[in-house]
């Protein structure tokens, strides 16, 4: 029996552009120092091989020094590491994964044709294939098969399976059920899953680290144990220090703030980046996003409120009047029931709100 990590998608160096600049630098840094924490835990769990997916940097150029710091951390496991790389950290000449000196214990997928690592100590072997261009538009794992020679046979490779467009490594479940293997370990989709093809265990598991409202909740990498018979066990083990949530919150009726409130955990969220979305009727002050993000800010690492309520209907009823509030209420109210979708109507009703706090001399904030 022995355990393996799998990981993926760590897109070291990524922008993190919809943070501010301080708060951008800082998530940089703690994706860089996640690779310490990754060894760290390697070293204390037993862990006897680490499979790593590809995307580990976000882009080709990556810098150097970045490489430098994965290579230490591989280096600290010792134990076998293998890579795929991915479409956005391609295997090209002068790119990162050829510039680094990587440590003995580290094998790097070189070429886009299924090559093997043997693992006498565990009776395993390792296969997998590298991205050498950002695209790879048919299967690395087409005519693949494993050897039924008794050893137990885990695949490595950056692609989707089942995928809808061939551009990324588009694997068919036929051949996956067809491969021999006992595990296929994936890259490429975000969000955590796996799959059973016939004999063979196909699972991604996520990126490590949400970067974006694209990417919720606990985020992590897989843990996984071969037994003597060759069976693959799995556990998902959470490692992000910060996470992505959204909640969506219908302030009809009530103080926008106090339904928020109500609608949010009451601790554990220091760490986490929050969007909030408001919906349902209000009156023309809208959700009062503004005075909710000062009011609860300081609870989240970052905070986000978006107010997608509508006016309510007593609101519009006022378009009546013989006044210049009437007057504009009755233009917009013609362009509302002509709106050809949500985002347009949404767009109307914000529309109306500024307009009306703008005629009072309101700020809405």
């Amino acid at each position: 029996m022995f355990k393996f990590i799998h990981g993926a998608d760590f897109h070291l160096d990524s922008p993190f552009g919809a943070l501010p600049a301080e708060q951008a630098a800082h998530r940089r840094r703690e994706s860089r120092q996640m690779l310490a924490r990754l060894a760290d835990y390697v070293r204390e769990n037993g862990v006897d091989l680490v499979l790593l997916a590809g995307d580990l940097f976000d882009g080709a150029g990556a810098f150097r020094d970045t490489g430098e710091q994965l290579a230490r951390a591989l280096e600290r496991m010792e134990v076998p590491v293998c890579i795929a790389p991915g479409n956005h950290d391609p295997f090209v000449r002068g790119g990162v994964w050829e510039s680094v000196r990587w440590p003995e214990n580290v094998c790097v997928f070189r070429k886009n044709t299924m090559m093997s690592v043997e693992l006498p100590r565990w009776n395993a072997v390792v296969h997998g294939a590298a991205f050498t261009g950002p695209e790879q538009g048919s299967s690395l794992l087409a005519g693949f098969h494993a050897p039924a020679d008794g050893r137990v046979h885990l695949g490595l490779l950056h692609g989707e399976a089942e995928a809808a467009e061939d551009r990324y490594d588009p694997l068919g479940g036929e051949e996956i059920a067809a491969s021999g293997l006992a595990y296929l370990a994936l890259g490429h989709i975000h969000k955590r899953g796996q799959k059973q093809y016939g004999p063979t265990l196909c699972a991604w598991p996520g990126c490590p680290e949400g970067r974006g409202f694209d990417e919720l909740g606990e985020k992590g990498f897989y843990e996984g144990t071969v037994s003597d018979s060759g069976a693959v066990s799995l556990t998902f083990v959470p490692f992000a220090r910060h996470r992505y949530e959204v909640v969506t919150v219908d302030v009809t009726g009530k103080s926008p703030l106090a339904a928020v409130e109500e609608a949010l955990p009451k601790q554990g969220t220091e760490g986490d980046l929050y969007r909030v979305v408001l919906t349902g009727e209000t009156g023309e002050g809208g959700g009062d996003a503004g005075a909710i993000r000062t009011a609860l800010a300081e609870r989240f690492y970052a905070l986000e409120v978006r107010d997608n309520t509508r006016l309510a209907e007593d609101v519009w009823r006022r378009a009546e009047e013989d006044s210049l509030r009437g007057l504009f209420l009755r233009s917009l109210r013609q362009k509302l029931d002509s709106a050809a979708d949500e985002a347009e109507r949404e767009s109307i009703a914000r529309a109306a709100r500024f307009g009306l706090a703008a005629l009072d001399h309101r700020d809405l904030g």
